[in-house]
């Protein structure tokens, strides 16, 4: 009730008051939500960006949503990838976003059959061009707008050092590349040090995120150890988000897998009062960017694995044994022969 009370109160503070150095009132509202109840909610609820279970579906669609790919429905939850490999699949809202300030709660389960072994992860979009079947964790690369990626995957090729299931995020105008082989952390937004580890998978019970985008500022909180609190796992300020955008999800399987469940997708629509700059009062013609994100620096290419696989490099080593023991034994045959015919002429 504390931090309904707070948000109100300083959802009032005009931005004009900020002082030089001190936290923008974006970031007062954040620190309400650390901590704060899964259950509670803050603004205005939007059904049309919503989707709640039981859901009714006629043949796969869904209200609201389009139904693309290998998604499948239920009327308990909306399955993006079944445990098998090589499979994509994403569902995305019909509806554009007009809300300048709003969070997206999103209740997910990821599970599958191979122990540690992850599948590729999914990946929660707001973006220009909703519907595309891509290899960025289901969707397309060199979008135009956000991604926030759930990493369930270690490439493991680059200076990083985090641990996986890795939560991050991506603002792009349409002209970056997401580095695959290097976890995003080429572009990743905040810097390559920028997100949490988050040990969602495998869990007996359903996990959740919030994505919350107030005052330019984005901030992501989880709730993976049914703690029913928000935790924050990383806020970013001077991001800039085009309204107009769909909301979407998606997820991949490559060589391994998982289950990639959605359970629930809830928005709101918060109230901030905003000095705008001139040349951003039409939000919607606003080019998607961020002042902090990684710092360039060169893709290093993955050694190609051999095209033998491991049962032509075990045949190859077998192989490679054999004859060496053939070349050893006609040469003990030849050595014991020729020792024989210097015998015989002795005589």
């Amino acid at each position: 009730m504390n931090s309904i009370f707070l948000y109100i109160i300083l959802c009032l503070i005009p931005l004009s008051f900020q002082q030089e150095g001190q936290p923008s009132s974006a970031d007062v509202l954040k620190q309400a939500v650390v901590d704060a109840p899964v259950t509670e909610w803050r603004g205005f609820f939007r059904r049309e960006h919503s989707l709640i279970k039981p859901y009714q579906t006629t043949g796969l669609d869904i209200p609201n949503w389009n139904v693309i790919g290998s998604t499948m429905v239920s009327q308990q939850q909306i399955r993006l990838t079944g445990d098998v490999q090589s499979r994509k699949g994403a569902i995305w809202n019909t509806n554009p976003v007009w809300s300048q300030d709003w969070e997206l709660i999103v209740n997910f389960r990821v599970h599958g059959s191979t122990g540690d072994l992850f599948g590729d992860g999914m990946a929660i979009w707001y973006v220009q061009e909703p519907n595309v079947i891509g290899d960025i964790f289901g969707s397309k690369d060199y979008f135009r707008g956000l991604a926030v990626f759930l990493d369930t995957y270690s490439n493991h090729n680059g200076p990083h050092s985090h641990g996986h299931p890795f939560v991050s995020a991506m603002v792009n105008n349409g002209s970056s590349h997401y580095d695959h082989d290097n976890d995003g952390t080429h572009n990743q937004l905040g810097g390559e040090h920028t997100g949490c580890e988050s040990k969602f998978r495998n869990k007996d019970y359903d996990t959740q995120i919030l994505i919350r985008y107030v005052g330019d500022t984005l901030s992501i909180f989880t709730d993976i150890h049914n703690d029913g609190k928000w935790k924050e796992c990383m806020s970013v300020a001077n991001v800039r988000l085009p309204t107009g955008y769909y909301f979407g999800l998606s997820a991949a399987t490559g060589d391994l897998s998982d289950n990639h469940d959605v359970l629930s997708v809830k928005m709101f629509e918060q109230e901030y009062q905003r000095v705008e700059k001139e040349r951003e009062i039409n939000r919607q013609n606003i080019e998607p960017s961020a002042d902090f994100i990684a710092a360039p620096r060169d893709h290093v290419e993955t050694p190609k694995p051999s095209k033998l696989g491991w049962i032509g490099t075990v045949l190859l080593v077998i192989i490679g044994i054999a004859v060496v023991v053939l070349v050893l034994g006609f040469g003990f045959a030849y050595l014991q022969n020729r020792s024989e015919r210097s015998r015989k002429r002795f005589y």
